[in-house]
């Protein structure tokens, strides 16, 4: 390490004009000898109690925020702005203490090697000197995570809840470090890189997305201009316990210990492209703080700080935590009560149970579980004996096409699953770890799902339609625990770093098995479980309707795939809202054409079978795999999805007879997942004469919430009032309310089931999703108006509690609509996608379908263009015939289309586009993507290169 290391000087107050940073809040504190060096130490900090005091607004509490390396307390200027706005405008005053840690920022230089326990005390001193005795929330970032956390498990007393941004807390002893710590660790790398020249200061700062700005990046720079200044920079780096002999390892290990003690409050906000703390750490710490709130930031990296806006997620964290504000609380016990120090007693919110890893759950006091009278194996059990079929596979895993369907019992499929699940649990597999699936649809992910439920195991589901970014997204982010899949997906998996331990579907060689990190297979585990199950072994207790279930990711459609949480006693709803609904049950021959679908079928006692086709392709379905399937159960049921039925209606020349007389016994038929027409629900029922055509409403955060028939379709559509498409009225399980729009097209907070009137679709339904995982502000935003924003129960807002719904839960869907007088949903499209025009916002749904009314239009897409507010409207057509390259539609068009929308809705149309193709969700191949669409219309539209949207 270079000399200038070792160099001292004074504390000092930041230079004038930083950006973000006002002078106001600096201040110099000088904590007297007599702590554990016994010498006099001055620190720089930022801090608005003066600020608070000028308001007259009394600190509900104090927020101590902790920088990391090579950062200082300028890391924090947001939070300690934006609590000193919230307090000047009459909300809850939080105090911030924002600290430069000694040799760090403007703090001083004492030239002493200061590791991880010397640093802990430091606080501790300083906290002391400030007289901080609480009610406290610690929030540090990267080692000052470490640091804070230190501060937090020895001041129970003291502690009112914690939060971090990117930090860690373990480093197992068999994983490397980061590698961009370890390079700098290198010998003869660490003073170079960190003392002696700009080098990890310049890296930390790359880390930005965006790119920060020069005067942000000035701001950052301004304490480390000078080597002897960075000295802090490179002992911090040195303080990294890459072993176990380090000095600092054995306080790393106390205070990781200690954080599974901890049950106040607690929040992590993370940035999933760090490539030094990412998501492992994240993983890590939410299972030692089990019931914190988790909120991954997709795009945001290591500098989340500068890459979102964390100030107001913590200040609406702290805002829903604490309405009135914390008392001085203890980490201890059930967190209801704690001695403040002074004889008296403080309560504190009891602290949110969760699911394992940052999925919000009940309250404290209903986590105990309660049992399952029919849960999801069910009918395995009960058909456990039956030589009658459960499923088939019409093209089976590795085998030739043309060899025929693989039959698979229900004596077989169950005494299967019983063999997995004893032999994954000697494998290690625990309830509510997590295993992600990466097997294709059949009797292999049928099997391992079933068996995965059965032992409290939480299986996560991404469909391979999401594609490989985003595959790698869900995964990740779900982090699993350990990974089930087929030779293309543990290829996958391996390449792209993803987490768990792997067991693959067939037996490998050692040596592609040990290139893959195999650790056994799916034969394997089923002949560890025969050997249990004859060794008088037992399945554990079954899991209890609270206890999560199954991660379901969207579809991507609208951003990045969320993962959405299932318990079981919300899985255990949907079946027999399903099975009630449809009258699918034992005996039903059900063809599902969305691979989700399929997975239901032993749950209702169903004969299931997934049609020959590319699941991550819905419209290569073909009306002959279709007829081809559904004779061979019998079906009575089937299932298809928008995109796959247009390609199936399309193809239904080439049925034969057989195939015709296989679909005429279809009873009830079903498709969902996007807006189905008039037009192709009929088309289906021309191919299945027999059958009742419905397309359900619902998302994969609550499936069914409302049906509707053709027949119900045409008699809506006859309705003059008609405005977007009829979806029905709700299940007999679900409620339905919308959230009006205001001028400016936002939902409001207030629910109303008030006839026609536009807004946010809001439903209740006791198979209605948990939850979002890790996704903390998102899950909060859809419950926005709901009583309990935590979103673990609550009426709506403006509804007594009998209308809630059955469940108690409420979802924000993202869509608007309205109801009509007769109770009947209308979608009129997303809520991101209202044009917000001068005259007040436009739904999209409506406009389009007079656009698609006229000849040369085969499919459009309403966008807005220019600032919010002042929109125009813009039309984006696939012509009719198809058009070769996109541009603006012939002028006979153009007219046509203005006309048919301005008599529909009363909004002028400034554009009219072509386009070969309107561009689709990946999963459905039928849900317009209208946010790309709005950026290419703006793009062509002022003047730039007519591309393919």
């Amino acid at each position: 390490m270079p000399s200038a290391a070792r160099a001292t000087s004074p504390a000092t107050l930041p230079p004038a004009g930083l950006d973000g940073l006002d002078p106001s809040w600096s201040r110099l504190v000088t904590v007297p000898a007599g702590g554990v060096e016994r010498v006099e130490r001055t620190w720089h900090l930022l801090d608005n109690a003066a600020s608070l005091e000028e308001l007259g607004a009394f600190p509900v509490g104090t927020v101590l925020c902790v920088h990391g390396n090579p950062t200082w307390s300028y890391l924090w200027r947001r939070l300690v702005a934006q609590a000193t706005e919230a307090a000047a405008a009459g909300r809850p005053a939080w105090r911030v203490v924002a600290v430069d840690q000694l040799d760090m920022g403007f703090s001083e230089r004492t030239g002493v090697e200061r590791g991880l326990p010397q640093r802990i005390a430091d606080l501790a001193a300083l906290t002391a000197e400030l007289g901080l005795d609480g009610p406290v929330v610690t929030l540090g970032h990267d080692w000052g995570g470490v640091v804070s956390m230190g501060w937090a498990v020895d001041h129970p007393g003291q502690l009112a809840a914690v939060t971090m941004l990117n930090t860690a807390i373990h480093q197992p002893a068999d994983e490397p470090i980061p590698a961009p710590l370890r390079l700098t660790l290198a010998r003869g790398v660490l003073g170079r890189a960190t003392v002696a020249t700009t080098g990890f200061i310049d890296v930390t700062l790359g880390l930005a997305h965006p790119r920060l700005t020069d005067t942000v990046r000035a701001g950052y720079r301004a304490p480390y201009l000078s080597a002897a200044r960075r000295g802090g920079v490179g002992g911090f780096v040195a303080d990294i316990p890459t072993g176990q002999q380090h000095p600092s390892r054995a306080e790393l290990d106390r205070i990781a210990a200690a954080l599974r003690d901890l049950t106040v409050p607690s929040l992590m906000l993370w940035g999933p492209r760090d490539p030094i703390f990412g998501d492992r750490y994240l993983d890590d710490l939410a299972d030692r703080l089990p019931h914190a709130d988790v909120h991954r930031f997709e795009g945001a990296g290591h500098m989340i700080a500068e890459d979102v806006d964390y100030a107001a997620a913590v200040l609406t964290w702290l805002g829903d935590r604490f309405p009135e504000g914390p008392t001085r609380a203890s980490s201890a016990g059930d967190g209801r009560a704690a001695s403040t120090g002074d004889g008296a007693v403080a309560t504190t919110p009891a602290p949110m149970a969760t699911d394992p890893r940052g999925t919000a759950a009940t309250t404290a006091e209903e986590a105990p579980g309660t049992a399952q009278d029919r849960p999801l194996w069910s009918h395995l059990d009960s058909l456990a004996d039956s030589p009658e079929a459960a499923l088939l596979e019409m093209v089976p895993h590795g085998a030739a096409r043309g060899s025929g369907p693989r039959r698979v019992s229900w004596r077989l499929l169950s005494r299967r699953v019983h063999e997995i699940a004893l032999g994954l649990r000697k494998h290690g597999v625990r309830p509510g770890d997590r295993v992600s699936l990466l097997v294709q649809p059949g009797a292999d992910l049928t099997a391992v799902l079933y068996a995965c439920v059965r032992i409290g195991a939480v299986v996560v589901v991404a469909d391979a339609g999401l594609g490989v970014r985003g595959l790698t997204r869900a995964v990740r982010g779900a982090w699993p625990d350990h990974v089930i899949g087929q030779l293309p997906g543990l290829t996958a998996a391996r390449a792209l770093g993803w987490p768990g331990r792997v067991v693959s579907t067939q037996r490998l060689s050692p040596v592609l098995a040990r290139s893959l990190g195999v650790e056994t297979s799916l034969p394997e585990i089923a002949a560890l479980g025969r050997r249990a199950h004859a060794a008088m072994a037992e399945l554990p207790e079954p899991p209890a309707a609270e206890a999560p279930a199954a991660i379901l990711f969207t579809s991507g459609s609208t951003g990045p795939a969320k993962g959405v949480v299932y318990r079981h006693g919300q899985l255990t709803a949907l079946r027999d809202a399903l099975a009630d609904r449809y009258g699918v049950g034992p005996g039903t021959g059900l063809v599902a054409g969305f691979a989700p679908f399929a997975l239901l079928g032993p749950a209702l006692g169903a004969t299931s079978v997934t049609p020959d086709m590319d699941v991550t392709s819905p419209r290569t379905l073909t009306a002959r795999a279709v007829a081809a399937a559904a004779q061979a159960v019998d079906a009575t049921v089937v299932f298809l999805s928008p995109a796959a039925l247009t390609n199936v209606v399309a193809t239904a020349d080439q049925l034969d007879d057989a195939g015709r007389r296989a679909l005429a016994g279809v009873s009830t038929f079903l498709s969902a997942g996007a807006p189905v027409s008039a037009t192709l629900l009929a088309a289906a029922g021309d191919l299945m004469p027999r059958a009742v055509p419905h397309t359900p409403y619902g998302m994969t955060e609550g499936l069914l919430m409302t049906d509707v028939t053709l027949d119900e379709v045409r008699e809506a559509a006859s309705d003059p009032s008609a405005n977007g498409v009829c979806v029905g009225r709700p299940a007999p399980t679900v409620q339905v309310r919308v959230a009006p729009l205001d001028e400016a097209g936002r939902a409001s907070d207030a629910f109303s089931d008030a006839v026609g009137v536009t807004g946010e679709i809001v439903v209740s339904a006791p198979h209605l999703k948990h939850g979002y995982d890790r996704l903390w502000l998102t899950d909060r935003a859809s419950v926005r108006g709901v009583g309990d924003t935590t979103g673990v129960g609550g009426a709506a807002v403006g509804t007594d509690a009998s209308s809630a719904g059955s469940s108690g839960r409420w979802h924000r869907t993202g869509d608007v609509g309205h109801l009509d007088e007769q109770g009947r949903l209308w979608v009129e499209g997303r809520l991101p996608h209202v044009v917000t025009t001068a005259s007040g916002p436009l739904t999209p749904v409506a406009a389009e379908q007079a656009a698609e009314s006229l000849a040369g239009v085969a499919r459009a897409a309403v966008v807005g263009v220019g600032p919010a507010g002042t929109q125009q409207v813009v039309v984006v057509c696939e012509g009719s015939p198809a058009v070769r390259r996109p541009g603006l539609a012939a002028a006979d068009l153009a007219a046509d289309v203005r006309a048919a929308v301005l008599d529909a809705v009363g909004h002028r149309v400034a554009a009219v586009l072509v386009v070969p193709v309107l561009p689709t969700d990946v999963r459905h191949n039928s849900k317009i993507d209208r946010a790309r669409l709005a950026t290419w219309a703006a793009s062509v539209l002022s003047g730039g290169r007519m591309r393919r949207p």
